[in-house]
C-alpha cells in the first residue's frame, strides 16, 4: 500500500512541474481543437445519429436519463464558468505576485475548487435540481426534449474522444516524458528501449476493442446510473492496459511481466484515480500524464520486488 500512496503522491506533485504541464497543455489543446474541427464538419450527421438512438427510447426512459444528463452538463459548465470568472477577476493579480511554476499550480487550484464546491452543492441539493430540472423536462414538448438530448449526447461523443485521444498522444509520448523523469529524479536506475512497432500495435488493439465495447453497451448508457459505472470501468480498464504496457516496457523485462498480475490492485488503483480526472474539465487533460508517471513510479517499486 505504500507504494501505491507514493506513487500517487508522486505523480501529483510531477504534474505540477512547469515542464510536465506547458506539455499537458499543448497536446490537450491540440487535441481539442482537432475534435472540435471535427465536431463542426459533422455536427449535423453526430446528431441525426444521436438522436435515431434516442427516437426509439421511451418517454419515462428518456426525461429520467434527460434530468441525469443535463443536470451534469450543469455541473460541468458551472465549474468551467467559475474557474474563467476567478481567473478574470484575480488571473493577472496573481500573475504579478508568483513565478509561472506557482500560477499553473495556482490555475489548478481554482479549477478543482470550483469542481469541489459545485460538487458539494450537488450532493446537497441533489433532490431540490433533480425536481427543478424534471419539471423543466415536464414543460417542454417532446420534440425540445428529444434535440436537446441528442445534442447533450453528441457533446458526450466528443467529450469522449478527446479524452480517449488524449490518452493514446500521451502514451505516443510517454519513452520521451518517463526518460526524462527518470533523469531527473533516478539516474542511476537503468531502463530498458521499448519496442515502438509492438507498442503501436498494442495501442490500436486497445482502442479497437475499447470502441467494439462501447458500441455493444451503447444502449446501456441511456439508463442512470448504470451509464456511469460503466463508463468509468470502460476508463479503468483502457487506461490500465494502456498504462501498463507503457511503463513495464521501460522497467520490467518481458520475462518478469507475468508477474504483474499479482500487483493488480495498485495498477487498478492508480488507473482509477487517473480515471477520476475525466470528470474534472480542464483537469482531464492532465490525467493521462498523471497516470504515466504515477506509474512509472509504482513499476519501479515492485520491480525491486521481481529480482
Amino acid at each position: 500500500m505504500q507504494d501505491i500512496v507514493e506513487a500517487i503522491l508522486f505523480g501529483f506533485k510531477e504534474i505540477l512541474d512547469y515542464h510536465t504541464m506547458k506539455l499537458a497543455l499543448l497536446v490537450g489543446g491540440i487535441v481539442s481543437v482537432f475534435w472540435t474541427l471535427i465536431a463542426y464538419f459533422v455536427w449535423d450527421t453526430l446528431v441525426s445519429i444521436s438522436s435515431y438512438f434516442i427516437n426509439v427510447l421511451p418517454f419515462s426512459v428518456l426525461r429520467s436519463d434527460g434530468v441525469w444528463l443535463l443536470s451534469s452538463f450543469s455541473w460541468f459548465v458551472l465549474v468551467l464558468i467559475t474557474f474563467a470568472l476567478f481567473m478574470t477577476f484575480f488571473g493577472s493579480m496573481i500573475l504579478e505576485k508568483v513565478s509561472k511554476d506557482r500560477y499553473s499550480v495556482v490555475s489548478l487550484g481554482a479549477v478543482f475548487t470550483s469542481a469541489v464546491f459545485w460538487s458539494i452543492m450537488w450532493f446537497f441539493y441533489s433532490d431540490t435540481i433533480h425536481e427543478k430540472v424534471l419539471n423543466l423536462l415536464n414543460l417542454l414538448p417532446f420534440q425540445t426534449i428529444d434535440a436537446s438530448m441528442a445534442y447533450l449526447l453528441s457533446l458526450y461523443f466528443v467529450y469522449g474522444a478527446i479524452i480517449v485521444t488524449m490518452l493514446i498522444a500521451t502514451s505516443f509520448f510517454s519513452e520521451d516524458l518517463l526518460k526524462q523523469i527518470k533523469e531527473k529524479h533516478f539516474p542511476y536506475d537503468p531502463i530498458l528501449d521499448e519496442n515502438k512497432l509492438e507498442m503501436a500495435e498494442h495501442r490500436g488493439r486497445d482502442i479497437a476493442i475499447y470502441t467494439l465495447i462501447s458500441l455493444v453497451a451503447f444502449p446501456l448508457l441511456f439508463v442512470p446510473v448504470v451509464n456511469f459505472i460503466i463508463q468509468i470501468a470502460l476508463w479503468i480498464w483502457i487506461i490500465k492496459d494502456i498504462l501498463t504496457t507503457d511503463t513495464a516496457a521501460l522497467i520490467i523485462k518481458k520475462e518478469n511481466q507475468s508477474k504483474l498480475k499479482e500487483y493488480k490492485v495498485g495498477i487498478l488503483t492508480i488507473s482509477g484515480v487517473t480515471a477520476v480526472f475525466n470528470f474534472l474539465p480542464v483537469f482531464n487533460i492532465f490525467g493521462p500524464f498523471f497516470g504515466e508517471i504515477a506509474m512509472f513510479h509504482y513499476m519501479k517499486d515492485i520491480k525491486k520486488e521481481m529480482i
